[in-house]
This record gives structure tokens, C-alpha cells and sequence, in this order.
């Protein structure tokens, strides 16, 4: 087996599970990593991407596999338990919708790193705009969303489609805006990225099946794991830095890495190519 293809799907997974629930954009900077790293034809690095966030997803599973029973269990009557359920079930849909509708133009046109390195400097900003106006918080924890704040959440994941903008980030930040508290919405963007990612990954995959090789299963599972236990320490992360921090840091990470794209691009530093 080629190490120098391992050492890259490392790479790639540690990628993918720090940046899949931080607001930074796990997309946008697995196209930029890939396209440094020469990582894989572009057909079969797809489908290792989305391979590889389901990793991501399982370290959220484990991390609130109490909160998810109990959820589950207690939604077979009236109460906070089945309230929580069906806003991520309402949450999820028009995500759903309009990627089902929209998903090939956006990889056609977007998937390219300058939209993606406009779309990190965009979503900086938003978060910046997010931070300084003054927040009043009306839902203190996750278990006080409303089905109405939930979908007002589910159209701003939409955003999430326009690569480098970040599912995680379209989330939370909308969360702020609508009166969530910073836990609150951190947690119900965990909450609704089990059901949008799991439904996209399994959907992506179905479709490009023709691109999976068993001969490929070592590089598959480095990056599986890689992101699975990155994506684990990095939600337990965010959830301490967020108890005593705003999201100022991550908008300003945002827009210094998307004008070194938009420079390294136009000066032809770099050769993006993706």
C-alpha cells in the first residue's frame, strides 16, 4: 500500500473532523487541501470526502449517545424529548429540498477554490456583524427551541450549500441572529448535522458507487478514523471555548484564510485547480 497515500488521507481526515462542526467550513477546506496535496482524482476524492464525514458525524453520536436515547425514547410522549426531535426533523428539510434541487449547479459552478475563498471572507463577516450587534438571548438551552426556530435554522443551513459559507457557521451564526444562546445554537447545529449529513453522505455515495474499490478500503478507513477521533476531540473543544469566548476568533481565521487564496490564486503562487 502507497504510505505517501495513507499520510495524505491522515491528513485529509484530521481535515474533516476539525472543521466539520466548527464555523469554518470542513468543505471549503477539504477543497484546498485535496488540490495541495494532489490528493486522488477528483471522481474518487469525492467519494472519499463524503466517506469520510460520516466518521465526523459518528464522534457527535458518541459524544451525545446519552442525549440521543433519552431523546429518542422520551419522544413517544408530549414533552421536551419529542419537541427536540421534530425541530431537527423540520430543520433538516429545507436543506434538504433545495440541495436535492440545486446540488449539481452549485459543484458545477462553486466548487472552485476562489467562490470558495469569497465565501470564507463572506461568512467572517457575517459572523463579525453576528458578534458586535447586541445579542439578546431568548432560548438558553437546546431543549427550548421552538419548531418556529427551527426551520428559521433549517433555511439558514441552505446558505451551507454555497461551499467555503459552512454548515456549521450558517447554523450557529443563525442561531445568534434568532435569539439562541451561543450553547444553544452550537448544540442544535450538532443536533441537526446527524440527519443533513448522514442523508447527503449516503445519498452522494449512492451516486458515485461506481468510483468505490475495495483496493482503495486502507486509504477509505485511515481517513474515516482520522476524522472520527478529530472530530471528537474538536466538538469537546468548541463546546469549552465557547463557554467563556464569542465566534470573533473563527471570523477573522475566515477572512485571513480566504484573501491568502484569493492572493496565492492571483499571483499564481499557488495553482488551485479543483
Amino acid at each position: 500500500m502507497d504510505m505517501i497515500l495513507l499520510i495524505k488521507s491522515l491528513i485529509m481526515g484530521i481535515v474533516e473532523g476539525i472543521t466539520e462542526f466548527l464555523p469554518i467550513s470542513s468543505t471549503g477546506h477539504l477543497i484546498l487541501t485535496g488540490d495541495l496535496l494532489n490528493f486522488l482524482d477528483k471522481e474518487k476524492r469525492d467519494v472519499y470526502e463524503i466517506f469520510i464525514q460520516l466518521g465526523a458525524i459518528l464522534a457527535v453520536v458518541w459524544e451525545y449517545r446519552a442525549k440521543i436515547g433519552s431523546t429518542v425514547a422520551g419522544a413517544r410522549q408530549p414533552g421536551k424529548e419529542r419537541n427536540l426531535l421534530w425541530a431537527v426533523l423540520i430543520g433538516f428539510i429545507p436543506a434538504a429540498i433545495l440541495g436535492k434541487l440545486f446540488n449539481e449547479v452549485i459543484k458545477a459552478h462553486l466548487f472552485k477554490p476562489v467562490p470558495v475563498a469569497l465565501a470564507f471572507i463572506i461568512g467572517g463577516l457575517l459572523i463579525l456583524w453576528a458578534e458586535k450587534r447586541q445579542h439578546k438571548v431568548r432560548v438558553e438551552t437546546v431543549d427550548g427551541i421552538s419548531l418556529k426556530d427551527a426551520l428559521m435554522i433549517g433555511f439558514a443551513q441552505c446558505l451551507a450549500l454555497i461551499p467555503g459559507t459552512s454548515r456549521s457557521g450558517a447554523t450557529i451564526i443563525g442561531g445568534l441572529f434568532f435569539g439562541l444562546s451561543r450553547k444553544a445554537a452550537t448544540e442544535f447545529s450538532f443536533f441537526l448535522g446527524i440527519p443533513t449529513l448522514t442523508a447527503a453522505s449516503i445519498y452522494s455515495m449512492w451516486k458515485l458507487r461506481h468510483a468505490l474499490d475495495a483496493a482503495d478500503a486502507g486509504i477509505f478507513a485511515v481517513g474515516f478514523i482520522a476524522a472520527a477521533i478529530s472530530a471528537f476531540i474538536a466538538v469537546r473543544a468548541l463546546l469549552r471555548f465557547i463557554s467563556n469566548h464569542t465566534f470573533i476568533a473563527f471570523a477573522w481565521y475566515r477572512i485571513a484564510f480566504g484573501l491568502i487564496v484569493l492572493i496565492t490564486a492571483w499571483t499564481g503562487l499557488v495553482e488551485w485547480t479543483a
